[in-house]
């Protein structure tokens, strides 16, 4: 079930109700985790069991850990832990990647191997939730939380369905202990819950689908279009990726508001970064951070000088890379990432970076590094789009004929689309400082414009058809 579908509304005030009329946490908690798994099945029924059967292997782990005195049988649980999240999710989403690229590299050194792709159906969301249950059994590995004994309050807070199949990926010491209390319908929460629901289905249904509009006839006749084109659809797309996963995920702290839960901001205005680091610090931060603390920081970080840093942040891309889908493009994309993201690392340890630009306020340098750093998520989300490696290397050698710009007169089909990102662009701007666009605005009548002008939007510009782009993950 998505969030823009028709059954959804009705799914969310039947539970809503029910929720509220219960009152008490120990009705409200197998209630909600109830309609969690009702809401993950209506997807797919039959593959209920992988998220049942990781949430029972951590609960049972996590404990048994925080039981242990003897380190060694800590680690072999962890160990265990790890192996089954981490080879069911290989199983169903990598599979048939790693036979491709094996016969791939077979059939390069002139060995025949034939064998066919097998017939697995990928899960919504098992990336997302898989991380979140492993998450919990390195924290009680570590001793930063205490494991739950009530698996009613464990199985909710993994399937809870606001987040369960596109993020935030929250960690239990933060949304756990949110299960475990008493809570009360406040309604100033739930109106603006229902506000930043309202405008992250606005960014998804009228801006995000609108784009993909353009996006997909671009990248599908890429061969056929001028680089002025492509390099709008690249843009585009950066602009349809960035509405259709932070509007997924206003609308997850929306709805979680509904119930009297606070979700982690996954998104922080990362267009308006200045620089590639500044971006992967706004942009899915849940995601960042789980490969900081459980990744990068484990690695060493940036404690053992220049080039084990380096080593361990082109790592962590390309693992992040990776996680975002079993295809060649998404480690490439991952690598382009790491690429840009040197400059950052160079400044850090003082290499070639004049002193001058370091911490400069000049408002026509912070506009060039925004454009800059636009353009550069924007080059390397054309793999991410891509269909394989080959075709997003050849859509940018493509779109860099530079001479097609100074030709190109077709520019008044596009004003539509960028009008309308422009209106979502000015509002984000001037509210960059609030959890989303209309939240907290002192002026009644303001907020009532505001919050009219995006049910607007909703009704008269809505695409229907598309699903979210990150629940393929």
């Amino acid at each position: 079930m998505q969030f823009n579908s028709l059954e959804f509304p009705i799914f969310l005030i039947i539970v809503f109700t029910i929720y509220w009329l219960l009152g008490k946490r120990k009705l409200q908690n197998p209630f909600l985790l109830f309609a969690s798994y009702v809401f993950y099945g209506f997807w797919n029924w039959q593959l209920l069991w992988l998220i049942a059967a990781s949430t029972f292997l951590d609960y049972c782990i996590a404990i048994a850990i925080a039981k242990s005195d003897v380190r060694i049988r800590s680690k072999l649980l962890l160990a265990l832990s790890l192996l089954c999240n981490i080879g069911l999710l290989g199983y169903f989403k990598y599979a048939n990647f790693f036979l491709d690229s094996l016969k791939t590299l077979f059939f390069s050194i002139g060995i025949s191997w034939n064998t066919e792709t097998l017939s697995i159906i990928l899960p919504i969301g098992i990336s997302f939730y898989t991380f979140q249950s492993l998450s919990y059994t390195f924290d009680t590995y570590k001793g930063k939380i205490t494991p739950t004994n009530s698996f009613i309050d464990f199985a909710a807070y993994i399937s809870f369905f606001p987040q369960l199949v596109a993020g935030p990926i929250e960690r239990a010491r933060i949304l756990l202990p949110q299960f475990q209390k008493e809570r009360s319908f406040d309604t100033n929460t739930a109106l603006d819950g229902t506000k930043q629901f309202l405008w992250g289905m606005m960014k998804k249904v009228s801006i995000a689908d609108n784009c993909a509009i353009y996006v997909d006839y671009i990248f599908e006749n890429s061969a056929q279009l001028s680089a002025p084109e492509l390099a709008i659809g690249a843009i585009l797309f950066t602009i349809q990726i960035y509405c259709d996963f932070s509007g997924y995920s206003d609308m997850a702290l929306g709805l979680a508001k509904l119930f009297g839960f606070r979700l982690s901001i996954n998104f922080n205005y990362p267009l308006f970064s200045t620089s590639v680091a500044e971006f992967w610090r706004r942009w899915h931060i849940s995601l960042t951070n789980w490969f900081r603390d459980y990744l990068y920081y484990p690695m060493g970080g940036n404690k053992y000088g220049f080039l084990r840093t380096l080593r361990n942040i082109m790592i962590t891309f390309l693992v992040s890379g990776l996680w975002h889908g079993a295809n060649w493009t998404f480690i490439v994309w991952g690598a382009a990432n790491a690429l840009f993201f040197l400059p950052s690392l160079f400044t850090k340890f003082g290499i070639g970076i004049s002193s001058k630009l370091k911490g400069s306020n000049n408002l026509y340098l912070n506009i060039i590094s925004r454009v800059k750093t636009f353009l550069l998520i924007s080059l390397a989300f054309v793999f991410f789009r891509s269909s394989d490696v080959s075709s997003g290397f050849q859509f940018i050698s493509e779109l860099l004929i530079l001479e097609d710009y100074l030709v190109f007169s077709g520019y008044l089909k596009f004003v539509p689309i960028f009008l309308l990102t422009s209106v979502l662009f000015i509002i984000e701007w001037f509210s960059r400082e609030k959890e989303h666009a209309l939240s907290f605005i002192p002026n009644k009548k303001v907020e009532l414009a505001m919050v009219t002008l995006t049910i607007i939007m909703i009704f008269t510009l809505a695409r229907v058809g598309f699903t979210f782009i990150y629940f393929q993950f």
